[in-house]
């Protein structure tokens, strides 16, 4: 990976430097500020981290035309996963909260005229929030304890009547309808406050909210290929190979 922007005697420091974006995704890590001068080798191995894994998520953040899909799959589903669920744990915890306290700033210094257009922005992305929580939890409950029940029944050369069940349910297919619709939500929000609402009395707030919520589709948007080029994937291999076995 010496070839790559980010690699493992680059510090650490550095790579934030390179693209402050990847300061959350650090963070899913459980690596916080204050490491000094260390590489990112250092660290890894301080933190008892998969480097080529860190460096894989780094550099695919960092670049989304570098996507080691192949290299990502290798992982066992409990490592990919539990970067999955830490990065929900980020949009529940941090983004949803940061988001809606922007959006109350904005409404507290908008204008009476602006009600009805407040309004409709307000309920859009409550919508959208629910939406977005409900999906995750959803992962969180069915799709990811699939995988390791797929690769427990792969050491095992066992499979359960429920497991094969749940092979027959597409799962993949669904889990791929339901980014579609997010991305496309995320996306008709944003379409509204650029194109269709009226000036407003603090523009700064405004901009500030907006350049946010592109903040966070971008962040989805490689989230959301983690899942469908790595997870999904591996859970259709995992599949053709208990097939095979019946």
């Amino acid at each position: 990976m010496k070839h790559l922007p980010i690699y493992a005697t680059m510090k650490l420091a550095d790579a934030i430097h390179l693209n402050y974006l990847l300061l959350p995704v650090i963070g899913r890590f459980g690596i916080e500020l204050g490491f000094g001068n260390k590489t990112i080798k250092d660290i890894c191995e301080e933190k008892n981290i998969n480097i080529d894994f860190f460096l894989e998520i780094l550099n695919s953040f960092h670049n989304s035309d570098y996507f080691a899909s192949d290299q990502l799959q290798s992982y066992p589903s409990t490592m990919v996963v539990d970067y999955l669920v830490r990065t929900h744990n980020y949009y529940i915890d941090v983004k949803i909260p940061e988001m809606e306290n922007m959006i109350n700033l904005f409404l507290e210094n908008s204008s009476e005229k602006n009600k009805a257009n407040n309004t409709l922005i307000t309920n859009f992305f409550d919508e959208y929030k629910n939406e977005l929580i409900h999906h995750l939890k959803q992962e969180e409950a069915t799709l990811f304890p699939y995988a390791f029940e797929l690769e427990e029944a792969v050491k095992t050369r066992q499979i359960s009547q429920s497991l094969s069940v749940k092979i027959n349910t597409k799962l993949s297919e669904k889990e791929h309808e339901d980014h579609n619709q997010l991305e496309e939500k995320l996306f008709d929000l944003k379409n509204l406050i650029i194109k269709f609402l009226p000036p407003v009395k603090r523009k700064d707030l405004l901009e500030s909210l907006l350049i946010e919520l592109f903040r966070l589709e971008d962040d989805l948007e490689d989230h959301s290929r983690i899942e469908e080029k790595v997870l999904l994937p591996k859970i259709i291999c995992l599949e053709q190979t208990l097939l095979e076995t019946l």
